[in-house]
């Protein structure tokens, strides 16, 4: 690795400087009639989630400081890195802190936009074969396998973004190929200030690497290359429709305006320390610790959407405790069909039969469910429709509590998420947020999902199709081939669980 030191020191804007800013003075006046508490705005449309994101780079003043897992060189990818780019024009301080396992064959774009005078580009927990990066699993494993998985976008202090979606197609419904159903939330008020400081730990943590001490420096023949990318993928069909999408549903202007409801509640940011991705963390420090502490002990219903559903023996027992208790659990995953990593699917399918014999109810969503089209409750949350793409898969990561709290974020309830990779997510008071989870739980999943049952006289697995008339009732795991069952089959065997 190359030497951290000489490495800039920098922090958020303060307070002060974030209210003289267009953001914190319209932040600062939607807080004032709700002192301590947090705006809230559910994103889980991909496109409203894309705007949203690209509002707050073109109306920051000051700074923007921007840190995610994954980042494609796709359109949607370098369309807001030329928005950050643009917003370093106008004299915004841009920090941009990626993880380094998810910006496959960005080097040169990212290398380029670090030698802008108003933007500093950090990798975290890098590699240093630049060219082959699997090769150093073979000589690094213990600390490349911890990644910084964190999502979070915030503009002068004063408004951010944060939840389950990374930057790239697939996330805001930019393809025709298979597209992730995700969560976000626009946060203003109280909860802003943590997510800052967080970023400026992380920004400062012995991870993070200045790009320039890993990339060489552009030259002239590169940067004309990029340029030269970015202008094909600007003037592309793709992009110019996205681009007339993105101000059809969110004109200009209106990132905090009328057009965005707001749900006031307190909300407390929950994130492991970015020792962690060091194996330095005490157990006490990680978020799944103080998550327990943060929604207490479940007293009526407990709602969890996860992607990759990994219980283990433990959390098995904790979610078998909790229906034995008589708390209504009811958790939805994504179906062999509808995964992307299968081995994830094999770490998630062995607990299966233990929690439905407990009471725990259990969908697995569908790869291509068909919903009617967006609608937005008075609250402002948003429960996405068919984007008409080829396939979806599950990647959004909620709970509701008892139709009173609410989490969003990036922790998946898998043993990565709780020992290996740093997270970052939102507890959010609000009946109004977790009662909507609810109603999704109630009226949505069962028509986009197959909700698993035991037979009654051998124990084994059933999927119900609810949205068929009459229900149909399946043996085998719903649009598999017997070669993806055996993979999984084979995957179970093995001891990988605490790795998924």
């Amino acid at each position: 690795m190359p030497p951290l030191e000489p490495r800039s020191r920098s922090q958020a804007l303060p307070a002060a400087e974030a209210s003289a800013t267009t953001l914190g003075r319209a932040a600062d006046g939607a807080a004032a009639a709700h002192p301590g508490l947090t705006g809230i705005h559910a994103l889980a449309d991909a496109h409203e989630a894309f705007a949203a994101r690209m509002q707050l780079a073109q109306h920051a003043e000051r700074t923007l400081d921007v840190q995610y897992y994954i980042w494609r060189g796709d359109t949607t990818g370098h369309l807001l890195l030329e928005a950050l780019h643009a917003a370093a024009d106008r004299g915004v301080r841009v920090r941009l802190l990626l993880d380094d396992n998810g910006i496959a064959g960005l080097d040169e774009e990212l290398s380029v936009l670090d030698a802008h005078p108003n933007i500093e580009v950090r990798l975290f927990n890098p590699f240093v074969f630049r060219s082959f990066k699997p090769l150093g699993f073979l000589t690094d494993f213990s600390r490349l396998n911890r990644r910084m998985h964190n999502k979070s976008f915030t503009a002068d202090n004063a408004v951010t973004i944060v939840g389950g979606r990374n930057v790239g197609d697939e996330y805001f419904g930019a393809t025709d190929g298979v597209l992730f159903s995700d969560l976000d939330v626009v946060a203003t008020g109280a909860v802003v200030a943590p997510v800052s400081q967080s970023f400026d730990d992380f920004w400062a943590s012995a991870s993070s690497y200045p790009i320039a001490a890993l990339v060489p420096p552009p030259t002239e023949a590169a940067v004309a290359a990029v340029q030269a990318r970015e202008a094909l993928i600007d003037r592309s069909e793709r992009a110019a429709v996205y681009k007339q999408s993105v101000r059809d549903l969110l004109p200009p202007g209106t990132a905090l305006g009328n057009r965005l409801p707001l749900v006031w509640a307190p909300a407390h940011l929950l994130v492991d320390p970015p020792s962690k991705a060091l194996g330095q963390a005490e157990p006490e420090q990680l978020m799944l610790a103080h998550m327990t502490e943060a929604i207490g002990v479940p007293k009526r219903s407990v709602d969890l959407v996860s992607p990759y559903f990994v219980p283990t023996d433990a959390g098995t027992d904790y979610f078998v405790a909790l229906a034995q208790r008589g708390v209504q659990v009811r958790i939805l995953t994504n179906s062999l069909a509808a995964t992307d990593v299968a081995a994830v699917h094999s770490g998630y399918a062995r607990h299966r039969q233990r929690l439905l014999a407990a009471g725990v109810v259990l969908y697995e969503r569908k790869p291509d469910p068909a919903p009617p089209k967006a609608e937005r409750s008075d609250d402002g949350f948003r429960v996405s429709g068919s984007s008409g793409s080829s396939g979806s898969s599950l990647h959004a990561k909620t709970f509701g509590v008892d139709g009173e709290r609410a989490f969003v974020g990036s922790f998946n309830f898998d043993p990565r998420s709780a020992r290996l990779n740093t997270e970052l997510g939102l507890i959010i008071d609000s009946p109004a947020l977790a009662r909507e989870l609810v109603e999704v739980f109630d009226r949505r999943i069962p028509m986009n999902s197959w909700q698993l049952r035991l037979a009654p006289a051998t124990g084994a697995l059933l999927w119900v199709d609810q949205a068929s008339d009459p229900p149909q009732v399946l043996a085998t795991e719903p649009l598999t081939s017997w070669g993806q069952r055996a993979t999984v089959w084979f995957l179970e065997l093995l001891p990988i669980e605490s790795l998924l």
